[in-house]
């Protein structure tokens, strides 16, 4: 007979999920998905609030990246307002971005995916988890603890607090650097680069049990996208997106916020609540895409720090071409670490960094804006219109999970066409089709945002599982 296994909840991500697999009469994989069950209005929070509120508010989306969500939503507020911001509110944001991208990447890859990779797929599920590790690998555990909190003080340093903070405003920031913060900053960032080396290393030397997972874990040809600045190395903040092809060709360049919606189109589906993003140019879903570090490695020809460059090298021996396997998302996610933290080293170094003009003002002076930003999970996007008194009227978030979501559903798939043979399955297999999704680290809170008419799917089932009525929109 056909079997339904279900995995619910997904374990070890930011937000509520599972994975439903279907069995043929032959106990063969026949169809599986990765649902997202929750469901979030922001953008209907929006409508009618002041456009100058929405960096704050859009913040509280997440605990994860709120300072992603702060820069995007203030780009598409200085659309509005027709304003460049000062020199250094620029550079004080891109340092804010990094900080928040290096404690996000340590979040994922030592809480969320390290007990997978240094505990092992079968290991005891009573232990597989930070506490484990630390147990395990003491000193691997508490460099994970230490980037986190590196990245986490930085922010607090620059927005008085770590979680949701209120520095990044329409125009620029609230108040400049003082020299104590970047000293005390300046200071932290030795241990910071011990930590991150550390890691690396421990990854490379087990990164070779994980053959087969690299070869069944979402490893299949797909576009890429990314910011890059004007000298193709690695953007967060700022730069134009690039598209690339599975072989790494140029499909779409200089894709700035204004142009986002006109190329990028989103589709829904009746098993999900996070919508899927595509290409439009090549249709829902041939023009599916990946985004995040390992498409943001792919894209950029360098990262524009000396020690990340060396390691972007040696990452891209690992294929002749773009690296096509999700597995990979760890190995890029220490990499960015380390190009963090160089960067933010060196605009710590920026003689102008301490300048006390950091906002620009005025008023609206357009109905509509957008803005981009890398989150640490990629690409994220913010489109807003006001009306003449700069009350929201419309909003729109195209968030990085939602990018990501055709290539995660596909990636369970394969995986558990891969492990599922005869009906039989253990609780090792069942944690590694979880473990595909964790390679993405996706911010489900942040994917669910309603847009249009949303997908609605009941069943009414007998006592014996039998449909007895269904209604689909």
């Amino acid at each position: 007979m056909s079997q339904t296994i279900v995995i619910d909840p997904v374990t070890r991500l930011e937000g509520h999920g599972k994975i439903t697999i279907q069995l043929n009469n032959q106990g063969e994989v026949e169809d599986a998905h990765f649902h997202v069950t929750q469901v979030r209005g922001f953008e209907k929070f929006a409508q009618g609030r002041p456009f100058y509120e929405m960096p704050s508010l859009m913040a509280r989306i997440c605990g994860i990246c709120p300072v992603s969500h702060l820069i995007a939503s203030a780009k598409a507020c200085e659309a509005i307002m027709s304003v460049d911001i000062p020199y250094t509110a620029a550079q004080l944001r891109r340092m804010l971005n990094l900080a928040q991208m290096v404690q996000s990447h340590a979040l994922s890859f030592f809480y969320l995916a390290s007990p997978d990779l240094l505990l092992g797929m079968e290991s005891d599920p009573a232990t597989r988890h930070i506490f484990g590790v630390v147990g395990a690998k003491p000193e691997l555990g508490r460099a994970g603890i230490a980037l986190r909190r590196f990245g986490q003080h930085i922010i607090e340093l620059l927005g008085s607090k770590r979680i949701h903070p209120g520095w990044v405003v329409p125009g620029g920031v609230t108040e400049p650097l003082s020299a104590d913060k970047r000293d005390e900053t300046l200071g932290m960032i030795p241990e910071a680069y011990a930590n991150v080396h550390l890691a690396l290393s421990e990854y490379k030397k087990i990164a070779d049990n994980f053959k087969t997972e690299i070869d069944v874990f979402a490893n299949f040809p797909t576009y890429f996208m990314g910011l890059i600045n004007e000298d193709e190395s690695i953007a967060f903040t700022d730069g134009a997106l690039r598209l690339i092809d599975a072989k790494g060709n140029i499909v779409d360049d200089g894709i700035t916020a204004s142009r986002f919606t006109q190329v990028i189109g989103e589709a829904v589906e009746s098993y999900s609540y996070t919508k899927f993003a595509y290409y439009k140019p090549l249709g829902y879903p041939e023009g599916c895409y990946r985004v995040g570090p390992l498409a943001r490695l792919n894209i950029a020809k360098s990262m524009g720090t000396p020690l990340a460059d060396k390691e972007l090298a040696e990452f891209r021996q690992l294929a002749d071409g773009p690296l096509q396997g999700s597995f990979h998302y760890h190995h890029a996610r220490l990499i960015e670490i380390l190009y963090g933290i160089e960067r933010i080293e060196q605009i710590l170094s920026d003689p102008l960094i301490l300048d006390k003009h950091v906002r620009a003002t005025a008023g609206v002076n357009r109905l509509e804006g957008a803005g981009q930003a890398e989150a640490p999970r990629g690409t994220l996007m913010h489109n807003y219109k006001v009306d003449s008194d700069g009350k929201i009227t419309w909003a729109n978030l195209v968030i990085a999970t939602g990018q990501n979501n055709k290539a995660m559903d596909l990636g369970v798939l394969q995986a558990a066409k891969h492990y599922i043979k005869d009906g039989r399955f253990s609780e090792g297999i069942l944690n590694r089709i979880e473990a595909v999704v964790r390679t993405f680290d996706p911010c489900l809170s942040c994917s669910t945002h309603a847009f249009g008419q949303m997908p609605l799917d009941i069943s009414l089932l007998s006592c014996d599982g039998q449909i007895i009525d269904r209604v689909i929109r």
